[in-house]
C-alpha cells in the first residue's frame, strides 16, 4: 500500500513566475569565496623570521612550497563565474596577442571525394580528433583516415547494407574485450547500430594508424532515427537518442551470450520511466516533432544530460550500472524567465528565434555546483548548476537547475582591437551594448572545453562559409586582479577567425585541461605552461581540417617582443605586460623565453621552439633591466638578523615561479609506482615516464646555465663587486638578502638536476633486485620515497646513498669492476655518487679481497692497510653506517690497530673545528650547538670501545708467549694500546677514561703515563671527588708527592660533601706528603722551589689544626645534652662538613657552648694575644672543670684540671701567648690553695681566696687533701722553664698579696724548694747543673731570702722542707764555689 506524502514546500526557483535566488547549497561549502591572491597577484615574497635557521636547500623547498600552494589557490570558475551577467572581452588588434594561432589545415584526400562521387543517399563527416582521425560516411560505407598524414591510407568498413546515420568514437567497458582494443567504434545505420573493436597504434607524436575488428555485436533498431550518440568513458556505457521523440535509448554490450540477453542489445530509459518533471510542467501534450539532438555525458557527476530540438534542457542521473533516470526537465520558456530574473529584456535572449544550440558538461574537478553551459543561436552562454539538498551530492541525483550566469558576445563595436571593461549591468532598464550585440547572431554551433575554450560558429549572411569566434580565461588577470578587493571578474580574450568552409565537426585533440583536481586551481592555465602540452583543437569543414592551438602566455610574451617594432615598441609590450600580469609573471615569462621554452608556428605549419637570437636577446634584457630590486621592510617585527626581513626582488619571485612550474608534475610525487604484470609478479616502474624526466631536466639545465652566463648582470649573483655599487647600508642588506635567496634557488636547481640523474640510472638496473639487498624498513622506505624528498630532505639523500651502494654491491656480486661502475655514477649524477664515494667503494672492494686472501696472510694484510689508506682519504665523508660496517670486518680479521685508528679519524674529521673540546672546556653547557660535534665524535668513540672489547676478549683466550716469542694476539693488543695512548685527541682520551671509570677500571687511568691523564682527572676533579681521589693517587703512584699533597689540600677545601674526618684524613695525608721528597723525580707541572713547598705544608698545617678544633668540638657537641631537635641535628650537619674558619668556630660554636678549652686552642691558631681574654679563659676553664668533677662526684677534681691543662699545654706548644706560665702558675696555685688543704693547713678552709670563684663558705666542710706539687708537676712535666717557674714563684712570694700572704706564704716557699730541686735533677741530666753559674747565682740570692725569712717554723713537716731548703741552698752554693 502506499501513502500520500506531504507535499513538500518548494524553494526559490522551482514555480517559473517566482524569481530564482542564488543560495549556498544546503550542506556544501560555497567556492565563490574571495580568491587568495598568489605571488604574482601580491608580487611579494616574505621570508619568515626562522629562515636563518635554515640550509640553502631548505629555504629553497620552502619558497618552492609555497609557490606552488599559492599557485595552487587560483580562483575557481565559479569566483567569477557568479551571479549575473558579463560581457569581458579582450579583442587584441595585434595578432601577437591572439589566445589562439593556427597550426595547419589539412585538404580532405582525393580518394574520399572520389567515393563522394558515387553517393545515392547520404553523406556525413566527422572527427575523432584523439586519435587524430577524420571519417566520412557514403551510404553504407564509413572511411577512417589519419588527417595528420600527407598521403594516408584509408580504412573502411562495408559490411552491412544500411545507410550510416551517425558514428562516434567511445571507449569501452572494462574486461570485455582485449587490452589492445582502446576504443569501440559505434556505428548507427537506418536498421541496425553496430560495435566495432578500434586499436591504436601510438607512437611518441600520437597515433600513427588503426586498425578495426569486427565484435559481433550488433542490434536492431527499427523505428528509431538515431540523432547523436555519446558514451561514458568511465563506466562504457553507450547513449543514443531518437529522432523521432525525446527519448534516450542505452546500447549494451557484454562478453558472452546470457539466457534473456544477447551480447549487444538496447533499452528505452524513458518510456519504461515514470517521468515527474518540475512543476513547470504544461499541460498540453508535447509536440510531436520535439526529439533529441544532442546528448552530454559528465562522468563526474554521474549525469547525463539532452538538448531537444524545442532547446528542452533535460538531466538524467545514472545511479546504477543500467538505471537512467529523468531528474530535471527545463523547457525553454523555464530558462527565458529564469534569465528575465537577472537581466532586462534583450533579443539576444528573449527573441522569438532564440534557441538553445548546443550544451556543454562542466565536470565537477573544474566546479562544485557549476554543472552545464548552454549556448544560445544568439552566441550567448548561459552557465546552470545543479545542485541537490543532500550531503554526497556527487553520489545523488540533482533537485534544481538554474541559470547562475549570462554571457553575452562582444559589443558590435568591439568586433577588433582591445578595450575596456564591458561589465553587463544586471539591473532593468539598463542597456549595456553588450546585451544587444548582433556580432554571434545565426550562431550555428559551439563547443566549451575546459577550462573555459569557447568556440563559436556563426553563419553569416551571403558568406558561404562559416565564421569561428574563439574565446578563452585570461589566466593572469584573473589571478591578478586589478582591483584586489572587488575580485576576480570574468576576462576573456578573444578573436575571429575566419573558416575555409562550413564546419562539419570539431574535437580536442590534446587529453583535457586539468591544472588540478579540485575547482581551486583547476583553471590556472599559466602553472601548466611547461608541464602539460599546450590544448589543440581540430575543426573540419567540408574542404578539409584545420587545427588551432591554446597559446601560453610564453608564447604571447615572445611573439610581442618579436614582432613588437623595434626598442620602443617591445618596450611598450614589456610595460604592458608588467601592468597586466606584474612583475613576478613578466619575470618569469621573460625567463623562459630566454630559456627557449617560447614557441611559435614555423613556415613548414609546425611548432617549433623559438630560437631567434633578437627574442631570446630582448627577453633576457627584460628579465635583468624589468626584475625590480629586494626590499627592506624596515616596519616588520620578524625576530632574527635584518637579511631575515629583506622582500626578495620579483626577479626572484619570476626564478621561484619558472623553476615551480617546471617541476610541478612531478615535486610531490613518488618516484616509484608498482604495477602488476602478466606473469612475474609486480614490477617497479616510474611513476613518470624518462621522456618527462628528461624534458624537466633539460629545462633545469638551460636555466642554470642562463643564470651562470647572465651572473655578472643580476643582482644578488653578481658577487663581492655588486657591494661596490651599494650606496647605503640598507641596499648592502637587501642585497646580501636576495643573494641568499638565489643562491638557494640554485643549489636547488643543481639538487634536481642531479637528483633526475639519479632517477635516471636507477631505472637503468633491476631495482626490484637492487631492493632486496636493502633491509626491508629502506626498502619500505625507498617505495615512499617523493621527488622532494629526494631533492630537498636528507633523510631522501641517506636514502639514494643506500641505493647507491645497493647498486655498486650488485656490480660487485657480478664480478664487474667496481671503479668503473661508481665513476659511471659519478659522472651521471655526482652528489649521490661523489669521488670520495668511489674511494669508499675502492676501499670496501680490498676489504672483502683481505678476508677472501685470509686475514693472517701478509697478502690479506696488505690489502686491510690498503683499505685502511683508502678510508682515511675520505674520512671526512665517511658515513656512520659504512664506518661501522668497515670497523666490524677490521675486529673479524683481527685488525685492531688499523679499526681504532680509523675510527679516530672520521671523528677528527667530523669537527676539524675542535668544537666539541671547547664545549667541554666551558663545562658542557646546555643547549649549545657545540653538543652536536661532541656527539658526532662519541658515536665513533664507541665504536673504539667496542674495539677494545674485542682485543681484551682474544687476549684473554690467548697465551701472551708461543714458544719463547710473543704472541700474535698479544702483539696486536699492544698495538691497539699504543694507537690509544699516543692518540693527542683530547676528546678522544677524555671519552675514553670516562668509560674506563664506568667499566670499574680506573687502575687502567694508573698504567698510562700521559699528560693527558692529568688534564683528563684535573678537569673532572672540578666535578666529582672520585676523580679527585684517582689524580692524587695517580701522582703519588709516580712519586709525585708534592702535586699529590696540593689536590689532597684543595679536596680539603672543596665544596664536595665530605664528612669532617674524610677532610682531616686528606689534611693528613698532604702533610705527610708535603714533608715527603724524592729526589732526582720532578714534578708534572713544573718543578717547585722550596718556598712554595714550605708554604703549601704550612697552609696544609693551619688548615690541619683548624680542622682538628673543628672536629674537638664536634664531638663535644656529638655529647652535649643541651643540643637537641632539629637544631642539633643543623648544628651536626654544618660541623661535620666544610672546614670553618676560625672566627665561625670561635662566636658561633666554642665560645656560646662554653667550651674555654676549645676557646684557647682557637687563640693559638688565630695567634691571638689579649692576655685578659687569655686568663678569664683560663680561669673559666678551671672553674668549669672543677664544677664538673664535683658535679659528677669526682674524689679528686684536681687530677681533671691538671690533665685538661697538660692536654692543652701539649696541644699548643706551651706557647707563651696562650700557655703564659707567669699567669696560669699563679691561678693553678690559687685554685689549689682555695679548694685543697696539705698536712696541717686544714684553717685554710676559712681563709678567702683572691678568686670569687675559689671563695668558700665559712661554714662548708673541710677541703680535702691533694698533693703539693701537683700544679707544678704539670709544667714540669711539659717541660716548661724552670727560670720562669722560680721567677713567678719569687714574684709571689715578694708580693704577698692574697691568698699567697699570711699563713700561705710558707706554701710559696715550699713550691719554691720543690721548683729548685726538680731544677737541679733536669740540669744534672743535662750536664749544666740549672742552666749555668748565672742562674744558680740568682737560685743562691733567692733561697737566702726565703730560707732566711723563717717562715717554715711549725711543726714536723715545716721542719722537712727547711732541712729540704738548706740542703738545696747548699747545692746551689756549691756550684757557684
Amino acid at each position: 500500500m502506499s501513502f500520500l506524502q506531504t507535499p513538500q514546500r518548494p524553494g526559490p526557483g522551482a514555480f517559473i513566475a517566482t524569481p530564482a535566488t542564488t543560495r549556498p547549497p544546503m550542506f556544501r561549502a560555497s567556492s565563490t569565496q574571495q580568491p587568495v591572491l598568489s605571488p604574482q597577484q601580491a608580487g611579494l615574497s616574505v621570508e619568515p623570521a626562522s629562515s636563518s635557521a635554515l640550509s640553502p636547500i631548505e629555504r629553497a623547498a620552502r619558497t618552492i612550497n609555497d609557490t606552488l600552494l599559492q599557485e595552487a589557490r587560483y580562483p575557481d570558475v565559479e569566483s567569477y563565474v557568479g551571479q549575473g551577467a558579463t560581457g569581458d572581452y579582450e579583442i587584441p588588434n595585434n595578432p601577437a596577442w591572439t589566445p589562439f594561432q593556427r597550426v595547419k589545415t589539412y585538404e580532405i584526400p582525393d580518394r574520399i571525394f572520389e567515393q563522394c562521387n558515387h553517393t545515392q543517399m547520404s553523406t556525413s563527416m566527422g572527427l575523432f580528433a584523439e586519435i587524430n582521425h577524420a571519417w566520412v560516411a557514403i551510404d553504407n560505407q564509413l572511411y577512417l583516415w589519419d588527417y595528420t598524414h600527407p598521403n594516408p591510407e584509408l580504412v573502411g568498413y562495408e559490411d552491412q547494407p544500411h545507410n550510416i546515420v551517425a558514428v562516434k568514437l567511445v571507449k569501452p567497458k572494462e574486461k570485455v574485450f582485449v587490452a589492445s582494443i582502446s576504443h569501440l567504434l559505434v556505428v548507427a545505420t537506418t536498421a541496425d547500430i553496430h560495435l566495432i573493436g578500434v586499436s591504436c597504434e601510438r607512437g611518441p607524436e600520437g597515433v600513427h594508424g588503426v586498425t578495426l575488428y569486427k565484435t559481433g555485436m550488433h542490434t536492431s533498431i527499427k523505428n528509431i532515427k538515431v540523432t547523436c550518440i555519446e558514451g561514458s568513458a568511465k563506466t562504457g556505457r553507450i547513449f543514443f537518442g531518437d529522432g523521432n521523440t525525446d527519448e534516450v535509448h542505452e546500447l549494451t554490450y557484454q562478453q558472452e551470450e546470457r539466457w534473456f540477453t544477447g551480447k549487444c542489445s538496447s533499452i528505452n530509459h524513458v518510456r519504461k520511466s515514470v517521468v515527474l518533471p518540475s512543476l513547470a510542467l504544461t499541460f498540453k501534450a508535447a509536440p510531436r516533432q520535439e526529439y533529441v539532438v544532442q546528448i552530454a555525458i559528465d562522468d563526474t557527476r554521474n549525469l547525463l544530460y539532452t538538448l531537444s530540438s524545442a532547446s528542452t534542457i533535460r538531466v538524467f542521473h545514472m545511479k546504477a550500472p543500467n538505471a537512467l533516470e529523468c531528474v530535471i526537465t527545463r523547457p525553454l520558456s523555464t530558462i527565458k524567465t529564469m534569465c528575465g530574473h537577472m537581466i532586462r529584456q534583450t533579443d539576444l535572449l528573449f527573441g522569438r528565434d532564440m534557441q538553445i544550440i548546443s550544451i556543454d558538461a562542466i565536470t565537477a574537478p573544474e566546479a562544485a555546483q557549476l554543472s552545464l553551459m548552454a549556448t544560445t543561436s544568439t552566441g550567448c552562454r548561459l552557465f546552470l548548476s545543479t545542485t541537490s539538498g543532500f550531503y554526497n551530492e556527487g553520489q545523488t541525483a540533482p533537485t534544481s537547475m538554474q541559470v547562475r550566469h549570462i554571457r553575452f558576445p562582444p559589443p558590435d563595436t568591439q568586433s577588433t582591437g582591445p578595450s575596456a571593461s564591458n561589465q553587463v549591468q544586471t539591473l532593468p532598464g539598463s542597456a549595456p551594448s553588450a546585451a544587444d550585440s548582433k556580432v554571434l547572431i545565426r550562431t550555428v554551433d559551439a563547443r566549451r572545453y575546459a577550462p573555459g575554450l569557447f568556440f563559436c560558429f556563426v553563419q553569416k549572411p551571403n558568406d558561404p562559409n562559416h565564421i569561428l569566434f574563439m574565446s578563452g580565461p585570461d589566466a593572469g588577470k584573473i589571478a591578478r586582479p586589478l582591483e584586489p578587493s572587488q575580485g576576480s571578474q570574468y576576462i576573456e580574450n578573444a578573436q575571429y577567425v575566419h573558416l575555409g568552409g562550413v564546419m562539419q565537426d570539431i574535437g580536442l585533440c590534446t587529453p583535457p585541461f586539468a591544472a588540478s583536481s579540485v575547482p581551486t586551481g583547476f583553471g590556472n592555465e599559466l602553472a601548466v605552461q611547461f608541464d602539460h602540452q599546450s590544448s589543440e583543437i581540430a575543426i573540419l569543414t567540408h574542404t578539409g581540417v584545420e587545427t588551432l592551438r591554446r597559446r601560453r602566455l610564453v608564447d604571447i610574451f615572445a611573439s610581442a617582443i618579436k614582432y613588437g617594432g623595434g626598442e620602443e615598441g617591445v618596450e611598450a609590450e614589456l610595460r604592458r605586460f608588467v601592468r597586466y600580469y606584474g612583475r613576478p609573471e613578466t619575470a618569469a615569462t621573460a625567463l623562459a623565453v630566454a630559456c627557449g621554452q617560447g614557441s611559435d608556428v614555423g613556415p613548414d605549419a609546425r611548432v617549433a621552439k623559438i630560437t631567434d637570437t633578437e627574442v631570446l636577446e630582448s627577453a633576457r634584457k627584460a628579465f635583468i633591466e624589468h626584475g625590480g630590486k629586494a626590499q627592506l621592510n624596515e616596519n616588520s617585527t620578524l625576530d632574527g638578523s635584518a637579511i631575515d626581513n629583506v622582500r626578495p626582488s620579483p626577479r626572484h619571485d619570476g626564478i621561484a615561479l619558472y623553476m615551480s612550474r617546471l617541476v610541478r608534475s612531478i615535486w610531490k610525487s613518488p618516484i616509484i609506482k608498482e604495477t602488476r604484470r602478466p606473469v612475474g609478479g609486480p614490477a617497479l616502474e616510474p611513476s613518470h615516464e624518462v621522456a618527462k624526466l628528461q624534458e624537466i631536466q633539460r629545462g633545469l639545465v638551460h636555466l642554470q646555465e642562463f643564470l651562470e652566463e647572465n651572473k655578472p648582470f643580476i643582482d644578488g649573483l653578481a658577487g663581492p663587486e655588486a657591494l661596490g655599487r651599494v650606496t647605503s647600508r640598507q641596499d648592502e642588506v637587501e642585497l646580501q638578502g636576495e643573494n641568499r635567496a638565489l643562491t638557494s634557488l640554485i643549489q636547488m636547481m643543481n639538487s634536481i638536476i642531479e637528483g633526475i640523474s639519479f632517477v635516471l640510472v636507477l631505472f637503468e638496473e633491476r631495482l626490484e633486485e637492487i631492493l632486496l639487498l636493502l633491509p626491508e624498513d629502506i626498502r619500505r622506505r625507498v617505495r615512499e620515497l617523493t621527488f622532494k624528498d629526494l631533492f630537498a630532505d636528507p633523510s631522501g639523500r641517506d636514502l639514494a646513498k643506500e641505493l647507491v651502494k645497493a647498486i655498486v654491491n650488485r656490480n660487485i656480486a657480478k664480478g664487474s669492476n667496481v671503479e668503473s661502475v661508481a665513476e659511471a655514477l659519478r659522472r651521471k649524477c655526482g652528489s649521490f655518487c661523489s669521488s670520495d664515494d668511489v674511494v669508499i667503494f675502492k676501499a670496501q672492494e680490498n676489504l672483502k679481497k683481505a678476508a677472501d686472501a685470509g686475514a693472517n696472510s701478509e697478502r690479506g694484510r696488505i690489502w686491510l692497510n690498503d683499505s685502511l689508506q683508502l678510508f682515511e682519504q675520505v674520512a671526512k665523508s665517511l658515513s656512520m653506517e659504512h664506518l661501522t660496517a668497515a670497523l666490524e670486518q677490521y675486529i673479524q680479521m683481527e685488525f685492531y690497530a688499523g679499526a681504532i685508528k680509523l675510527a679516530l679519524r672520521v671523528a677528527q674529521e667530523s669537527d676539524r673545528g675542535n668544537r666539541a673540546l671547547a664545549w667541554l672546556n666551558d663545562g658542557q653547557p646546555a643547549q649549545d650547538p657545540r653538543q652536536a660535534a661532541f656527539n658526532s665524535r662519541t658515536r665513533c668513540y664507541d665504536l673504539v670501545h667496542n674495539v677494545i672489547q674485542a682485543v681484551d676478549q682474544a687476549c684473554a683466550n690467548a697465551p701472551a708467549v708461543m714458544d719463547g716469542v710473543i704472541a700474535p694476539a698479544t702483539r696486536r693488543r699492544s698495538e691497539a694500546y699504543s694507537v690509544i695512548n699516543q692518540s693527542d685527541d683530547e676528546v678522544f682520551q677524555t671519552y675514553l677514561y670516562d668509560w674506563y671509570l664506568s667499566q670499574g677500571w680506573s687502575d687502567r687511568l694508573l698504567e698510562i703515563t700521559s699528560d693527558h691523564v692529568v688534564s683528563y682527572l684535573n678537569r673532572k676533579s672540578l666535578e666529582d671527588v672520585a676523580h679527585a681521589d684517582l689524580l692524587w693517587r695517580y701522582f703519588a703512584h709516580y712519586h709525585h708527592y708534592l702535586d699529590a699533597a696540593d689536590v689532597q689540600y684543595k679536596l680539603a677545601k672543596s665544596e664536595f660533601q665530605l664528612s669532617l674526618e674524610r677532610r682531616i684524613e686528606y689534611l693528613s695525608r698532604a702533610k705527610a706528603n708535603a714533608s715527603t721528597r724524592v729526589p732526582g723525580i720532578s714534578e708534572i707541572g713544573g718543578a717547585r722551589n722550596r718556598q712554595s713547598r714550605q708554604e703549601l705544608l704550612r697552609n696544609i698545617t693551619d688548615l690541619l689544626d683548624i680542622a682538628n678544633i673543628q672536629d674537638d668540638i664536634l664531638q663535644k657537641m656529638k655529647s652535649d645534652q643541651r643540643l637537641v631537635g632539629e637544631q642539633r641535628t643543623k648544628v651536626l650537619g654544618i660541623l661535620d662538613g666544610n672546614i670553618l674558619s676560625l672566627d665561625e668556630l670561635y662566636n658561633s660554636y666554642a665560645d656560646q657552648a662554653g667550651y674555654h678549652g676549645i676557646c684557647l686552642l682557637i687563640y693559638h691558631a688565630a695567634d691571638y694575644r689579649s692576655l685578659p681574654d687569655i686568663r678569664n679563659t683560663w680561669q673559666n676553664l678551671i672553674d668549669q672543670t672543677h664544677n664538673l668533677a664535683t658535679e659528677e662526684g669526682h674524689t679528686a677534681p684536681w687530677e681533671l684540671v691538671a690533665e685538661e691543662t697538660r692536654q692543652i699545654g701539649r696541644r699548643v706548644n706551651c706557647s707563651e701567648n696562650v700557655f703564659p706560665v707567669n699567669i696560669l702558675l699563679p691561678l693553678l696555685l690559687d685554685y689549689d690553695i682555695s679548694h685543697y688543704q696539705h698536712g696541717n693547713e686544714g684553717a685554710r678552709a676559712y681563709g678567702r681566696s683572691s678568686s670569687n670563684a675559689f671563695r668558700q663558705d665559712p661554714n662548708a666542710a673541710p677541703l680535702p687533701a691533694a698533693p703539693l706539687t701537683w700544679p707544678l708537676d704539670i709544667f714540669i712535666s711539659l717541660n716548661a722553664s724552670f727560670e720562669t717557674l722560680v721567677a713567678t714563684l719569687e714574684s709571689l712570694w715578694y708580693s704577698q698579696e692574697f691568698p699567697f700572704n699570711g699563713r700561705n706564704r710558707k706554701l710559696v716557699v715550699k713550691w719554691l724548694i720543690y721548683t729548685v730541686q726538680q731544677w737541679k735533677e733536669v740540669s744534672a741530666r743535662q750536664g749544666a747543673l740549672f742552666g749555668g753559674v748565672e742562674n744558680a747565682s740568682g737560685l743562691s740570692e733567692c733561697l737566702r731570702n726565703v730560707l732566711g725569712a723563717n717562715e717554715l717554723n711549725e711543726g714536723a713537716d715545716d721542719n722537712m722542707w727547711r732541712s729540704r731548703g738548706q740542703e738545696i741552698r747548699e747545692v746551689v752554693e756549691n756550684e757557684l764555689r
